[in-house]
């Protein structure tokens, strides 16, 4: 049987670009059972409400919703368990440097295969205030009407 290829998306979280700016991203391996997998395979988990944190040299994430494997019995997993993430040691060191300083927290970006393997995309992002969040639709927005209008004038001088 052939190895899976590519890169297949489980689950993203379109919240966290609107509510964090992003500074950087990191992508993670997981630690799973079995059940885990088999659920993430069938397309089922819920980044929404996930953190990840960092408790002395390992990072975990918290709070990210894999529901139960339809098809398992006694083993199943819990749907809302601690998980431990798989990072380089200095990548580790960084992340707790910046979360330690303050005002950055971990939260997770995409949920998804890679290669047959179950990774995490993790941000380092910095929270938006309100006033922030309204800038960036405005501005996306003001791009928006300024690519409409282009896209009209190009039609009129043809």
């Amino acid at each position: 049987m052939p190895r899976e290829r590519g890169e297949k998306v489980v689950a993203t979280n379109r919240r966290a670009r609107h509510d964090y700016t992003i500074e950087k991203s990191y992508e993670a391996g997981m630690v799973l059972t079995g059940t885990e997998v088999k659920s993430l395979r069938q397309g089922r988990a819920n980044l929404s409400d996930g953190y990840a944190f960092v408790k002395g040299n390992e990072v975990f994430l918290d709070a990210v919703h894999i529901p139960e494997y339809s098809q398992g019995h006694w083993t199943n997993h819990s749907a809302k368990r601690i998980r431990k993430l798989l990072l380089h040691r200095e990548e580790i060191a960084k992340l707790s440097h910046a979360v330690s300083a303050g005002g950055y927290t971990l939260i997770p970006l995409k949920l998804y295969f890679s290669d047959g393997r179950a990774k995490v995309e993790i941000a380092l992002a910095k929270g938006k205030r309100e006033y922030d969040k309204r800038q960036t639709l405005r501005e996306r927005q003001d791009t928006r009407e300024a690519e409409r209008a282009m896209r009209l004038r190009n039609r009129v001088g043809e």
